[in-house]
């Protein structure tokens, strides 16, 4: 079993910046799909970011773009996502997402990021206006 682990969310003002990392276990054959999703209660998950594990291209939903970075560490299991100009819409708990399914990390199937197959616990980010 994937064991997803993030770490990084906080309280930050308008305008500030965060840096989110995910750990994960193992990757399923040695590679996968890895990015961030994020969900408000009561509202649907929202795909934030994904880099695809064939040509380390990443991907953005157009309500982040040019403000948060994703990138994988040196150890290939290590995802961050820095997080610039925070604005209050923002705030989320944001989840670690993992899959096996190459070709998942794409401009066509980023809409399913938020239903990978694995995800961690989650890390609050709280954005104050």
């Amino acid at each position: 079993e994937v064991q997803l682990v993030e770490s990084g969310g906080g309280l930050v003002q308008a305008g500030g910046s965060l840096r989110l990392s995910c750990t994960a276990s193992e990757f399923p054959f040695g590679v996968a799909e890895i990015g961030w999703f994020r969900q408000v209660p009561g509202k649907e998950r929202e795909g934030v970011s994904c880099i695809s594990s064939s040509d380390g291209s990443s991907y953005y939903a157009d309500s982040v773009k040019g403000r948060f970075t994703i990138s994988r560490g040196n150890a290939k299991n290590t995802v961050y996502l820095q997080m610039n100009n925070l604005k209050p819409e923002d705030t989320a708990v944001y989840y670690c997402a993992l899959d096996g399914r190459l070709g998942y990390c794409s401009s066509t199937y980023f809409y399913l990021l938020p239903n990978y197959l694995y995800r961690g616990q989650g890390t609050q980010v709280t954005v104050s206006s």
